[in-house]
């Protein structure tokens, strides 16, 4: 009787073994010695960024005489610093001689006028793209003497008291079809043209007045500003004597070519907040 209930009990003993066998259990050491699962394998490495191509090319400008200081002192250099694979040649004249010479062939890729009749002629003749205009900064027309010069002339009423007077060539000159529009406003053009000398751009003026051989000139604000060691403003041109503010546009060639990329960001670099602190260093005011 023991050894038939010993026999029954060996035979649950089996049971509960393979029931927790078939549960899944297992000894410690079989626990213990279980194979690992394999880590999930690293995502490959982004591939690096390819670096952006280096803008290389060549522009001529065809700018202003009274912007020459600003571009050749800070500006081209400025634009250099961002972009300097592109060469910029600037050159600088009134701006009507400027607008002569592009429509005899000048290649400039960009034009920089100190008044819009300039470049609309430009426009009207196809050789200045209009959708690439805009009209970028302000500027003041003044009338100044040398800096220890004597003179009795105290403003635009009464230049004709001055014994020299100069002036831009109202045929090519901007700072000299203000200075006609002005005087002619003011009943005294016919006078002051008998007798005055007559300056291929603003700069000549500056020069003649700075040096003495002329007692007054019509130049820009900006100009007097460049000199102001030299020659000092009399008076700014009375309110009303001119219809239009004095308004300065840049524009680019229709026929770009291979230099469009190089011109584009020549044009938008003008039109940057850098560029804007330039400009109001020298005296203009950014539209």
């Amino acid at each position: 009787m023991k050894l038939k209930m010993k026999t029954v009990a060996i035979v649950i003993v089996l049971l509960a073994a393979m029931l927790f066998a078939a549960c899944g259990g297992g000894t410690p050491q079989e626990a213990e010695t279980a194979p690992e699962q394999a880590p999930a394998p690293a995502p490959a490495p982004a591939p690096e960024p390819e670096p952006e191509p280096i803008l290389e090319g060549e522009i001529l400008i065809a700018i202003a005489a009274s912007l020459q200081n600003a571009f050749e002192g800070d500006l081209i250099p400025l634009f250099n610093e961002e972009y300097p694979g592109v060469k910029v040649t600037g050159t600088f004249d009134g701006s009507g001689k400027l607008q002569t010479q592009i429509e005899e062939g000048l290649n400039a890729a960009l034009f920089f006028s100190a008044a819009t009749k300039q470049m609309n002629e430009l426009v009207d003749g196809g050789f200045i793209d209009e959708a690439t205009v805009v009209k970028l900064l302000e500027n003041e027309v003044v009338l100044i003497t040398g800096i220890n010069d004597e003179t009795s002339v105290t403003g635009f009423e009464n230049i004709t008291d001055a014994s020299h007077i100069a002036i831009g060539d109202p045929a090519s000159v901007p700072a000299g079809q203000y200075a006609e529009e002005i005087l002619t406003n003011l009943g005294s053009w016919d006078e002051v043209i008998a007798r005055a000398s007559l300056g291929t751009n603003v700069t000549e003026v500056l020069n003649w007045v700075a040096e003495g051989s002329a007692e007054v000139g019509i130049v820009y604000m900006t100009d007097a500003a460049s000199m102001e060691d030299k020659v000092r403003v009399i008076a700014v041109a009375p309110e009303g004597s001119l219809e239009k503010p004095v308004v300065y546009p840049v524009g680019l060639a229709t026929d770009l070519g291979d230099r469009a990329e190089a011109a584009d960001a020549f044009l938008d670099f003008l039109k940057s907040s850098g560029a804007a602190k330039v400009f109001e260093k020298y005296g203009f005011k950014v539209l």
